[in-house]
């Protein structure tokens, strides 16, 4: 009988113990400091053109290329975009210069921009430029939200004639890495 009484008195004890043994108030208003910053990568461009499609007389030609960039008429992305960067690589494998001009176009397609890219010939030896990142944050962050088409053109810069019959290709590569802030 003692034993039990025992039992009972140190279970009263113990469960008296845990009920004031983990307890603090719980803070909700913790949910307004709530921020997230993810991260998206995204292709932003691609192209490959045939040499035989530059045809020219060897005199400077333009091969235009215009796409529309519709991913600012998204609202949630738009305003909570807080930096971009365009990443860009270039392969040149045609025996002739070039400079690619990337435009960025506004609704009225007004450039906003123009970010150049001068591309050395080729010669013999494999030809990959990778670019500096552009990177776009506050005015020009601004700025690039408001483009709503890119247009590519290329320069063919003077050197010896391209025809039907040239080899080779011009191939850009890009890819776009936005930061979006949550709270």
């Amino acid at each position: 009988m003692r034993s039990r009484s025992i039992s009972k008195i140190f279970s009263i004890f113990f469960s008296v113990f845990l009920l004031f043994s983990c307890s603090s108030e719980l803070d909700f208003d913790q949910v307004n400091d709530f921020k997230l910053e993810p991260v998206f990568v995204a292709n932003l461009a691609y192209f490959d053109i045939p040499a035989n499609k530059l045809v020219d007389d060897g005199g400077t030609n333009i091969y235009p290329d215009v796409r529309d960039f519709d991913i600012f008429k998204d609202k949630f992305f738009n305003e909570r975009l807080k930096k971009a960067e365009f990443n860009f690589e270039v392969e040149n494998n045609i025996n002739r210069a070039f400079i690619i001009n990337m435009i960025l176009l506004n609704a009225e397609n007004q450039p906003l921009q123009t970010i150049s890219f001068a591309v050395p010939s080729y010669k013999g030896t494999p030809n990959v430029i990778k670019y500096p990142t552009e990177v776009f944050e506050n005015t020009r962050l601004d700025l690039l939200k408001q483009t709503q088409r890119i247009g590519f053109v290329v320069i063919i810069t003077a050197g010896p004639p391209l025809n039907s019959e040239s080899l080779g290709n011009l191939k850009l590569r890009s890819s776009a890495t936005a930061y979006l802030v949550i709270e």
